[in-house]
């Protein structure tokens, strides 16, 4: 039997240039010769047979995730790690009073000791077939930079790095507008990109729930009909949450709506979509109970005959990619003209999602290796480490650097 009988979680930094907070919310946009400090995680997972399984989280590593996954950690300890479902239920239940953005990481490194300890790859594991996905550059959202600071300031920036995107090779991107939630501004964007890149690249529209009201979301919706986009997504400041508010978007605009990234797990993505909430469902290894939680909603997905669009990236992501049918392109988040994705340099197989790493075709490869098929870089994690949790059967110990 493969039992757990060591967790271990460990916090890390680390600096990515050219980045800034934004004042008006949590996120970043670019700000030349700014430097901004990432907090990211790894958890391992190690059983007494020697195997072990690992995972560097990207997108989830939010102080309440880690905090979710720092509780949910003991419970693995006793358990075989092949039960990856019965591992699933217990965690989805403990963790039922919070959001479970805790839980995807924790399953996603028991599919990478799963793969290890059979020598096969995840894309084996879940019979997937794709080994190039194509892929569509996700912007940062823009800026106030001064023009030619080499941000995205304006609409002609943003067209300019759709070009410049165009050349490496994507024939997809997608636009995250302002933080102000500006609807005109918004909308204007979107035509005059559609106008420069609309002919050679399929565009999509992200909002991230800053436009105010449902008629600034109606407003932009118009724009993006105008402009042919292939999906608009998360437009207003109900959280991207309410079935019935885009049941009514949908009624008012032709553009396919794209919702659930805030809606965590299977049923609750099922209750939105059979209210008639959303066009494509949205998923995510890290954020939907994983590996084990984001099959199930692709398959919900393909049950009622809709795509289902994986959101961000990552190696989960791209092994989960490469078993879906119903799903068209691989993100790769976040892209401006002269920043990084603050993805952190973790890796020492060569595995890299910066936005340069597209081929010329467009698509990305799917890892081939035992596992997620990358090799994580143990002693730069070690090396920027601010805290280290080990879990075993005599309980918990914390060391800070």
């Amino acid at each position: 039997m493969s039992i757990i009988d060591r967790v271990e979680v460990q916090e890390f930094t680390f600096d990515a240039r050219n980045l800034a907070r934004d004042g008006a919310s949590m996120s970043v946009s670019f700000k030349r010769g700014a430097s901004t400090r990432m907090a990211k995680y790894a958890v391992s997972i190690f059983t007494r047979d020697g195997v072990r399984g690992d995972y560097v989280t990207l997108w989830v590593a939010s102080r309440g995730a880690l905090g979710q996954t720092l509780a949910l950690a003991p419970r693995l300890i006793g358990k075989d790690a092949r039960e990856r479902i019965a591992i699933y239920e217990d965690l989805k239940r403990d963790i039922r009073q919070f959001d479970h953005m805790g839980h995807g990481p924790i399953d996603i490194a028991l599919w990478d000791w799963a793969g290890r300890r059979l020598n096969a790859s995840v894309t084996e594991l879940l019979g997937g077939y794709r080994q190039r996905l194509p892929a569509y550059a996700s912007t940062y959202h823009g800026d106030r930079s001064a023009p030619g600071e080499g941000g995205l300031s304006s609409k002609e920036a943003f067209a300019d790095f759709a070009e410049q995107c165009h050349a490496l090779g994507y024939r997809a991107f997608k636009i995250h507008g302002w933080n102000d939630g500006n609807a005109r501004e918004e909308a204007a964007n979107v035509l005059h990109v559609a106008r420069q890149v609309g002919d050679r690249m399929t565009l999509m529209l992200d909002p991230a729930c800053e436009l105010r009201t449902f008629a600034d979301a109606l407003y932009v919706g118009r724009a993006c009909d105008e402009g042919h986009y292939f999906w608009y997504e998360d437009p207003f400041r109900d959280g991207g949450v309410s079935a019935f508010a885009h049941q009514r978007l949908r009624e008012k605009i032709r553009t396919p709506l794209l919702q659930t990234e805030h809606v965590r797990g299977v049923e609750p993505k099922a209750d939105f979509v059979l209210a008639g909430g959303t066009d494509f469902l949205r998923v995510d290894p890290e954020y939907d109970l994983g590996i084990t939680g984001s099959l199930k909603i692709a398959h919900l997905a393909e049950s009622l005959g809709l795509d289902c669009e994986i959101h961000a990236s990552g190696p989960a992501h791209r092994h989960l990619m490469a078993a879906m049918r119903n799903t068209n392109y691989y993100e790769v988040a976040l892209v401006g003209p002269d920043c990084p994705n603050a993805m952190p340099p973790v890796y020492r197989c060569g595995y890299s999602d910066a936005l340069e790493a597209v081929g010329q075709d467009g698509c990305f490869p799917v890892p081939t290796g035992p596992g997620l098929g990358v090799d994580y870089d143990w002693d730069w994690i070690a090396a920027h480490r601010t805290a280290l949790h080990v879990f075993d059967a005599q309980g918990l110990r914390t060391t800070t650097a």
